[in-house]
C-alpha cells in the first residue's frame, strides 16, 4: 500500500531513468499565455525566463496535453523517479534536448515521497526528505536546472526574486546555490519564520542573499511582483522569479500526485487533501488531473487565512491581509496561484466546486489534531500536515467511502518549537538541518515598501 523508505543511489538512478522506455503520444510543444491575456502566447523559454508576464498576470499552458490511461497504469510498476521522467518526457520532449531534460529529471528526483498508513483509508505523503525536508525541494530543484539550462544561454546574469513565508527561501537558496548565471535574492518577512527555516537561506552566502522584510509574506510577495512591473529594473536587470508564480515550478510538484495515486493499491476512489498558502500545490495536482490522474477530489485545505474556502462556500474571493498562526508557511492573504485556479475552471464557482473542497481551521484545532494522531498512531505531523489531515478527516464524515492521502509538506522538526510545546517532548532534528543551525545568520533588512528593495537592488548593482 506504500513505498518503502530505502535510500536511492543517484548514480544508478540517472541509469534507470535512462533505460526506462515509455511510449507515449507526443505532443507539439505547449505554449504559454498570461492570465491576464489570452491571445499573446510565448514559448517555455520566454516563461521561465520571465517568471510573471509583464502584464502581471501568471503564465499558464495554452493547452494541457493528457497522457495516455495505459501509460498512467503502468505508473504502479515504476518509481517516483521514472514517472518523473514520463511526465516530463510528455510535456517538455520539444523544448529541450533529451539529454538536457534527463539531467533535471536526474537532479531533481533524488529522493523518495514515502506513502505511510496513519488510520484506515488515511495516508500521509510524506513531501520532506529531500535536501532542504520541504516538498518545495521539487519545484525549487526542477526549476534550477531549467533555468541554469536557459541562463547559460544569455549573456548576462540572472537575477531570481524569490518572496517565501518559510520553506520557499530554503528549497530555492540551496537549488540555486552557486549554479552559474545566477544570483538569487529571497524576501522573507522578519519574526515570522521558524529559526530553521530562516537559517536554511541566510547561511549560505555566494550568490545567495537574504532580505528581511519589516512586514509580511504578502509585503513580500507585492514587492516582488512590483519589482518585475518596474520598466527601470528591468533594463539594468535580468529579473525573474522562483516562486510558484513561475510556471516551472508547479510541473515537478505534478509528479508526486501520479506517484502516490499509482502506490494506492485500492478500490476505493483517492482524494488529496492539500495543506494550502500560495496554492501552487493544489494548483499542481489539478494540472496532473488535467493530464488525466483520475483524482476522484481535492480538499483545499487552510488555516484561518481562508479566502478560498470562503470562495468555495459562496463564490466571492475577497483577499485581506494575512494573519500569523503556527503553520507559517499557510499565512497568505491574497495567494497568487488562485488565478490559475480560475483560469483552470473558467472563473465558474460552480465547476470548480465538482473537484475541490475548502476547509479551515485554527490553530487549537491543529494542535489537538497533533495530539490525536500522535497518541493514536505514534505519527508525528507538522503544524501545515496537520491542517490537511483535519480536512481529509472532515471529508470522510460526508464520505466515508473513499480513500485519502494528505500531504506531509515539511519535516516536523523544521516547527521544532510548536511540535515539541504541543506533544511535549522533543523531535529529533536530522543532521540536514542541524548544520543550518550551526552557521551564522546573513540578512538585511529593509522595510515593506517596493521603493526599499528598488533601492537596495539600484545599489547592488552599483
Amino acid at each position: 500500500m506504500y513505498s518503502s523508505r530505502k535510500s536511492i543511489n543517484r548514480a544508478h538512478l540517472f541509469c534507470t531513468i535512462q533505460e526506462t522506455k515509455i511510449t507515449v503520444h507526443k505532443t507539439s510543444n505547449v505554449k504559454f499565455y498570461s492570465t491576464n491575456s489570452l491571445r499573446q502566447f510565448v514559448t517555455l523559454h520566454e516563461a521561465v525566463l520571465r517568471g510573471l508576464a509583464p502584464d502581471n498576470g501568471l503564465y499558464m499552458p495554452a493547452s494541457i496535453p493528457a497522457l495516455p490511461p495505459t501509460v498512467i497504469a503502468s505508473f504502479s510498476n515504476l518509481s517516483l523517479q521514472e514517472i518523473s521522467w514520463a511526465v516530463t518526457s510528455h510535456l517538455l520532449h520539444e523544448d529541450l534536448p533529451e539529454v538536457e531534460l534527463r539531467k533535471i529529471v536526474e537532479h531533481t528526483i533524488g529522493f523518495d515521497a514515502p506513502l505511510v498508513p496513519i488510520e484506515e483509508h488515511v495516508f500521509a505523503l510524506e513531501l520532506f526528505h529531500g535536501p532542504t525536508l520541504a516538498f518545495k525541494d521539487f519545484g525549487a530543484r526542477f526549476l534550477a536546472g531549467l533555468l541554469g539550462y536557459f541562463a547559460a544561454r544569455e549573456d548576462r546574469q540572472v537575477t531570481i526574486l524569490v518572496a517565501t513565508s518559510g520553506d520557499t527561501g530554503s528549497a530555492v537558496a540551496n537549488g540555486f546555490l552557486n549554479v552559474p548565471g545566477t544570483r538569487v535574492v529571497v524576501l522573507y518577512p522578519k519574526d515570522k519564520v521558524s529559526e530553521i527555516q530562516e537559517k536554511q537561506f541566510t547561511t549560505l552566502g555566494a550568490n545567495i542573499t537574504a532580505l528581511e522584510v519589516a512586514g509580511t509574506f504578502d509585503d513580500c510577495q507585492r514587492m516582488v511582483k512590483a519589482a518585475f512591473l518596474d520598466q527601470e529594473l528591468r533594463q539594468k536587470l535580468f529579473l525573474t522569479s522562483a516562486n510558484s508564480i513561475n510556471i516551472a515550478r508547479l510541473i515537478p510538484q505534478s509528479f508526486y500526485y501520479f506517484y502516490a495515486w499509482s502506490r494506492m493499491r485500492a478500490e476505493k476512489p483517492v482524494v488529496f487533501s492539500v495543506p494550502s498558502g500560495n496554492f501552487g500545490n493544489l494548483t499542481a495536482g489539478l494540472l496532473a488531473k488535467r493530464m488525466g490522474l483520475p483524482v476522484h477530489h481535492f480538499l483545499a485545505c487552510t488555516n484561518i487565512n481562508d479566502v478560498v474556502p470562503k470562495y468555495l462556500a459562496g463564490g466571492l474571493f475577497e483577499p485581506r491581509p494575512s494573519q500569523a498562526t503556527i503553520s507559517n508557511a499557510m499565512d497568505v492573504g491574497n495567494p497568487s496561484n488562485f488565478a490559475r485556479m480560475l483560469e483552470l475552471y473558467k472563473h465558474s464557482p460552480a465547476a470548480m466546486k465538482r473537484d475541490i473542497s475548502g476547509f479551515h481551521f485554527s490553530d487549537d484545532e491543529t494542535r489537538a489534531a497533533m495530539q490525536k494522531v500522535f497518541q493514536s498512531a505514534k505519527y508525528v505531523m507538522d503544524p501545515h500536515g496537520a491542517v490537511g489531515y483535519l480536512g481529509l478527516k472532515r471529508y470522510q464524515q460526508d464520505h466515508p467511502n473513499i480513500a485519502g492521502i494528505f500531504l506531509e509538506t515539511a519535516h516536523p522538526a523544521k516547527f521544532k518549537k510548536t511540535v515539541d510545546a504541543t506533544l511535549s517532548g522533543e523531535v529529533a532534528i536530522p543532521p540536514p538541518l542541524l548544520k543550518f543551525l550551526s552557521r551564522a545568520k546573513r540578512s538585511i533588512c529593509i522595510g515593506n515598501d517596493f521603493e526599499d528593495l528598488k533601492d537596495w537592488l539600484n545599489k547592488a548593482i552599483d
